[in-house]
């Protein structure tokens, strides 16, 4: 995983998140997400919780982004092998890459579902024993590995304008469907990558992910450069909410304003 490489630099989290409030007005609480080679170290975590019963990853995620939670798991608390396998808890064996237990329920058939399995990204098996989700301004993860920020489609685009901002480069990002969680924390563990998803049957069926949002994972210097680079779109007037100009509307006016330098 490239991205613990990466996190050694300590960050203003609860500085981050009011940015990012302010700026994008959301309602769900931004988390961070951290993998620990020890589940000794996980358990040290200051207020840590610990699972009583069986469950997917997307219910622990929502514990941290809907309740304020801060909850730490290990293999043992998860249901099954793809819960696991996602975040490098379980091996992407042979036994998992064939994905015969979705051949005719989300696939038609064993070629499509071994073609879903191999197409996810996942945090590579061996290197990892725990998890630990936790509201990102508590700053009980600092840094964390990655952090997740569940949005609308209009919040999600300026945050990505953000992005964009300064050091432009084009996003390009799949859809595997079912499993998206890694289009999101598996892909931006296993990458270090801002990383866009559409959250699937089962984030939305068991992790209570509404209809409307969205799930931006990226890294803390990823959030910190697309919140630097929304504060510079907003003074020039580049700001959510965007206020509907109106389908009928003469447009020159506000095409001058909103595309041309003042």
């Amino acid at each position: 995983m490239q991205q613990a490489a990466m996190q050694s630099e300590k960050f203003d989290l609860a500085g981050m998140v009011a940015d990012l409030n302010s700026l994008l007005r959301l309602k769900t609480t931004v988390t961070g997400m951290k993998m620990f080679a020890k589940a000794e170290e996980m358990a040290a975590i200051p207020k840590i919780r610990r699972p009583t019963a069986i469950h997917t990853t997307d219910q622990i995620v929502s514990m941290a982004s809907r309740l304020g939670w801060t909850v730490g798991i290990t293999a043992d608390d998860l249901v099954g092998a793809q819960c696991r396998a996602v975040i490098g808890l379980a091996p992407q064996d042979d036994k998992w890459l064939a994905g015969q237990a979705y051949v005719g329920v989300w696939h038609a058939n064993a070629e499509d579902a071994r073609k879903r399995q191999q197409a996810l990204d996942v945090v590579a098996f061996g290197q990892y024993e725990a998890l630990v989700v936790s509201p990102l301004a508590s700053g009980r993860l600092n840094p964390p590995d990655i952090c997740l920020v569940y949005a609308t489609p209009g919040q999600m685009i300026i945050l990505i304008n953000g992005l964009q901002y300064t050091g432009y480069k084009k996003f390009e990002w799949g859809v595997v469907g079912e499993t998206a969680c890694a289009d999101s924390w598996g892909r931006a563990l296993k990458t270090g990558e801002p990383s866009l998803s559409l959250p699937c049957y089962a984030e939305r069926r068991y992790g209570g992910v509404p209809d409307e949002e969205m799930l931006m994972a990226l890294s803390p210097a990823h959030l910190a450069k697309a919140i630097t680079g929304m504060k510079a779109l907003a003074k020039n007037g580049l700001r959510y909410p965007i206020a509907p100009y109106g389908i009928q509307s003469d447009v020159r006016a506000g095409m001058g304003v909103s595309y041309a330098k003042k």
